[in-house]
């Protein structure tokens, strides 16, 4: 692993870090005061430590370089982290929920060392605050889906720190105690609504989904100079993993140009799109724009509105013996 590779791993040891201490003093807060909402945070809390651990793992398999078995890398590693994490989101979610239901449905005495204990929850939403600012840079910079989603889930945490404080603070206040239970099933609901978004995005890497539309434009920003020179370009295909993205896509070259010239026009496209889209392998599929075959991944009603597809219906190949004649000649 090289030292790049590396750098990914040391923002997991951060968050576990953060988790742990979070943890103790959560726990120690809600030992203090006896609020299920500040339980519920201890909870999230444990949840992330897991999340971390784990995303520790997959970065540390994900750095690992392309091998006979793995041609295309091990960056999807990065989406059974964050998939796993949401899972774990998804579960705490459920426990917060039903601890607030219990609560809700059978008030407990009421809070003790309320004011210590607000003073140490903050103090962990500092700590997570800051953890969280640097992960969400960091999957940024590594575009690192594990990365990312630990970041978004310290930040969730946050928030939902701030509103338990706040309940609490008003049950201090009010003397009213199911709303420590009525703020903890909302915290409950945010962080289940957090756990599928992380879900879903990661079902959606392991699935190879298209880039995003914003890079999508950039690959066809760049297609345009070379579509001035009469090339033409069709079977767009890209999907990302982790940092790293492939594209792939068929150029449609005049059949007077010859092979060299061709190929390298293509290499000059592929530099191209890695230099607007870095960590993106590109894959080219040099076609002639007068052979019929060229056109044959294209919905029929499209082709005739290409150039050079209805005079290739009257090419035959001279190597025939490998080459079958098209429609029209098989008629």
């Amino acid at each position: 692993m090289t030292a790049s590779q590396s750098r990914p791993t040391r923002y997991a040891w951060l968050s576990m870090a953060t988790a742990l201490l979070t943890i103790v003093l959560k726990t120690g807060a809600w030992m203090l005061t006896g609020s299920v909402g500040l339980l519920s945070d201890a909870v999230e809390s444990i949840v992330n430590l897991a999340g971390a651990v784990f995303a520790l793992v997959m970065l540390s398999y994900a750095a690992r370089p392309a091998d006979e078995g793995h041609p295309f890398g091990h960056g999807k590693a990065e989406y059974f982290s964050s998939g796993f994490e949401g899972m774990l989101i998804i579960f705490a979610a459920g426990a917060i929920l039903y601890a607030a239901i219990d609560r809700l449905l059978h008030p407990g005495p009421v809070l003790g060392q309320i004011g210590v204990g607000l003073a140490v929850s903050a103090v962990a939403s500092v700590l997570n605050f800051v953890t969280a600012r640097i992960l969400l840079h960091a999957g940024r910079v590594h575009e690192s889906i594990s990365l990312e989603a630990d970041g978004r889930h310290l930040m969730t945490d946050v928030w939902t720190s701030a509103g338990v404080l706040v309940g609490v603070a008003c049950v201090w206040l009010t003397g009213w105690m199911q709303l420590d239970a009525l703020i903890a099933g909302l915290v409950g609901l945010n962080i289940l609504y957090t756990g599928y978004s992380i879900v879903r995005r990661s079902f959606d890497g392991l699935m190879d989904s298209a880039l995003p539309e914003e890079e999508m434009e950039r690959i066809k920003k760049a297609m345009q100079p070379y579509e001035q020179e009469g090339i033409v370009f069709h079977a767009l295909r890209t999907r990302r993993a982790a940092a790293s993205r492939f594209v792939t896509v068929h150029m449609l070259f005049p059949g007077h140009w010859t092979v060299h010239c061709a190929h390298c026009q293509a290499s000059t496209f592929e530099n191209a799109v890695a230099e607007l889209l870095p960590n993106t392998t590109v894959s080219t599929h040099l076609e002639s724009l007068e052979d019929w075959r060229s056109y044959q991944e294209l919905p029929e009603v499209e082709r005739p509105a290409l150039p050079g597809y209805r005079e290739g219906l009257g090419q035959t190949c001279p190597g025939r013996a490998h080459c079958p004649p098209n429609a029209e000649e098989q008629q």
